[in-house]
């Protein structure tokens, strides 16, 4: 579990100190992103975005801006593949954006843990 938790904690402090590198270095090359998000009918849609896309958006903030806090609610590991359930608060530029919950799922490739896929929620009332 501690390596589990270490490559994702290595996405989160990629994305705090706007290092774009450490953040792609912990996702495996043919990773998958994708949120859950509401349109404007408030209907929830699934959005996609690519590694090379989120990674230059947090290259492109100044350090500190992008702060995600989560928990580590739950982690199963069967073999090679790994479950990560994660419920989160997420500051920009040190205010309160938006919360939800990330889902990973992790592979073990030669012998490191990557992130293969995350899909997450996004809300603005944390209450629940």
């Amino acid at each position: 579990q501690v390596s589990v938790k270490a490559t994702v904690n290595r996405l989160c402090e990629g994305m705090k100190n706007s290092h774009a590198a450490m953040l792609r270095s912990a996702f495996a090359d043919s990773a998958i992103l994708q949120t859950i998000a509401r349109n404007k009918e408030g209907q929830d849609v699934i959005r996609g975005a690519s590694l090379n896309e989120f990674a230059e958006f947090v290259g492109k903030q100044e350090k500190g801006a992008a702060d995600e806090q989560i928990q580590f609610e739950t982690i199963k590991i069967g073999g090679p593949l790994a479950m990560v359930w994660t419920p989160y608060k997420f500051y920009f530029k040190g205010k309160f954006s938006h919360c939800g919950v990330n889902s990973f799922q992790l592979v073990r490739m030669n012998g490191a843990w990557k992130i293969q896929y995350i899909i997450d929620t996004r809300r603005k009332d944390c209450g629940n």
